[in-house]
């Protein structure tokens, strides 16, 4: 294979960049500061016929203990910087969502308080069409800069087919850049909105640990009774449950936790086992909602994510 563009890394481990701390290395790694080298580096991985991902704050990430073979991506320098113009805000794809809610609510600025508990990235979340706490992303959404092997283009929300915590955005497809349109209000007010989310997120759920966010999306079924995903795990009794070195957390059944030895492995086969266990006492299927890179298994990922399982930002299994 001829020489990889400069700043592209051999076997890079990925595990340390991802919350919950398991997987692979990836065959090859590099950082993108700008829209110009991230289309070079794209290029070249379809010049050579590899696949892309791209990792961003590793919040819903699970990548394969086999590691990943292809190109790796973390957007930084130029794409993760937060700028406003006006009401607006401009944000690189690595910019994290949380730092984007905060520096919005510095600036008197309301609509994307939400962000500030979805611990993931600008790009992730336009992905993943990202929500919390009544608050969603393509509602404030004004357009985004995509990074495919054909170069870049802008789309607005209505080219991007938001629907429930998904887009259809291609494999091939990395969001680079994004605008919100918010709405001028009190700083004071805002910065009390994001307290009061930040207060019923610490209240509710793990930190302090390594662990994902929400694993599975709260089902739409209606023999959910209007549960959330938490609290049908816990129901079914999957509280505490552990395999190998992963386990729900007995704090939120929603969340998986690695107590220090865990393996992807161990992830998969414990979220299989809650989506079974939910299944047969409630006939309701539960659907994941971490991305994945790396060789995983068709029956791995039907069993323990659901007929839709993800992969991550930009990225198909290697």
């Amino acid at each position: 294979m001829p020489q990889p563009p400069p700043g592209v890394q051999s076997d890079y481990p990925l595990s340390r960049l991802t919350t919950v701390r398991t997987g692979g290395p990836a065959e090859y790694f590099a950082r993108a500061g700008t829209i110009a080298a991230l289309e070079r580096l794209v290029a070249w991985a379809a010049a050579e016929e590899l696949e892309v991902g791209v990792v961003g704050s590793g919040s819903n990430l699970l990548v394969a203990d086999q590691g990943v073979r292809g190109l790796v991506v973390k957007l930084d320098k130029d794409l993760s910087k937060i700028e406003f113009d006006g009401p607006r805000i401009h944000c690189g794809g690595g910019a994290r969502l949380p730092a984007v809610s905060a520096k919005a609510a510095q600036a008197g600025l309301a609509g994307i308080e939400f962000g500030v508990n979805i611990p993931g990235t600008v790009g992730g979340a336009v992905r993943m069409n990202a929500n919390a706490y009544g608050g969603e992303l393509a509602r404030v959404l004004e357009w985004v800069d995509i990074v495919s092997p054909g170069g870049s283009d802008r789309r607005v929300p209505d080219q991007l087919g938001f629907a429930y915590r998904r887009s259809d955005l291609g494999p091939h497809e990395i969001v680079a850049r994004a605008s919100f349109a918010l709405t001028p209000a009190p700083p004071e007010e805002v910065k009390a909105t994001l307290a009061d989310m930040r207060a019923r997120r610490k209240a509710a759920q793990p930190s302090g640990i390594k662990t994902f966010g929400s694993t599975f999306k709260n089902p739409d079924h209606p023999r959910a009774g209007g549960k959330t995903a938490g609290q049908l795990l816990d129901a079914a009794g999957c509280r505490g449950l552990r395999i190998g070195g992963a386990s729900f957390s007995a704090k939120h059944a929603n969340f998986v936790e690695n107590h220090g030895e865990a393996t992807t492995a161990d992830v998969i086969a414990l979220m299989a086992e809650g989506r079974r266990q939910v299944r047969e006492r409630f006939g309701v299927e539960l659907e994941a909602e971490v991305q994945t890179l790396g060789p995983i298994g068709a029956e791995q990922l039907e069993s323990a994510f659901g007929p839709h399982a993800g992969t991550a930002e930009g990225s198909v299994p290697a």
